[in-house]
């Protein structure tokens, strides 16, 4: 077995979450908190349920004293065209946030049949994720 690869899997899971464990966390109570790191107005028209705007522009000492730092947070923007979530997720860590980015961010989430808030919110769809 190589080693490497072993590290990198093991990596990549370490730091990236899919919608469906995602959800999972959310529905067990776990301690995660959802940031959508896009500006206001793509948060106002559509978010995950619960989560929090503060566009990755924004993250600072001061934006972010509040929060508690024994949660896990969770960065995402609208998918993979988009990088907010990655840039995001740097600050998070860089700010001292165990912190993980959403695979596919919003797109993702809905093509998995989760719902959404917001001004254009979806209900979801009765689906599991096959993952």
């Amino acid at each position: 077995m190589d080693d490497e690869q072993v590290k990198y899997y093991r990596s990549k899971l370490e730091f990236e979450i899919d919608p469906s464990d995602l959800f999972a966390a959310l529905n067990a109570g776990e301690k995660v908190v959802v940031i959508d790191a896009r500006q206001a107005h793509g948060y106002e028209r559509e978010h995950i349920p619960s989560a929090l705007n503060l566009p990755h522009r924004e993250m600072s000492e001061t934006t972010t004293g509040h929060l508690d730092r024994g949660a896990l947070y969770v960065t995402y923007c609208d998918g993979i065209g988009c990088n907010a979530s990655t840039k995001g997720a740097l600050k998070m860590a860089q700010l001292g946030f165990n912190v993980k980015e959403l695979i596919g961010g919003l797109e993702w989430w809905k093509f998995d049949g989760y719902g959404t808030d917001g001004t254009a919110a979806s209900s979801g769809l009765a689906i599991e994720c096959a993952c």
